[in-house]
């Protein structure tokens, strides 16, 4: 079931179906970005997909998935190929670089919802590409 779950979310995300993304999360997930701090809930969520879809285009490949027997943690590791589109506060200026990175998202779940995602990439590796 956690598979299933992490194949709708990532399929989402490749089709850049913010709702379909949505609909595999817990009212109450907790959204913990690399090198960031922690946003709860969908709403949260839901802004921060549309500041990535502004500033940023992703699809994911070689995505690999692994899920505990009891459905309740879960991971997918994979590559993100991207384009960077809008000029993110703080970061260097974007002029269209495309960047590929090594990343993961580890995920907690209940009730067959997505209740922590924590993803990880190396932004010193992203500003060496996009800079």
């Amino acid at each position: 079931m956690a598979r299933d779950v992490l194949e709708r979310y990532f399929a989402a995300f490749n089709a850049g179906d913010v709702e379909g993304m949505l609909a595999e999360l817990d009212e109450d997930v907790a959204h913990h970005v690399n090198e960031g701090g922690v946003r709860r809930g969908k709403a949260m969520f839901g802004e921060f997909c549309a500041h990535m879809a502004r500033c940023y285009r992703e699809k994911l490949s070689e995505l690999v998935l692994f899920a505990s027997e009891d459905g309740t943690r879960a991971a997918a590791e994979f590559m993100v190929d991207g384009t960077y589109l809008e000029t993110d506060e703080g970061l260097p200026e974007a002029r269209g670089q495309t960047y590929r990175l090594p990343a993961g998202s580890f995920m907690s779940l209940e009730n067959g919802r997505i209740t922590r995602i924590t993803t990880y990439y190396n932004l010193a590796d992203w500003l060496r590409q996009v800079s």
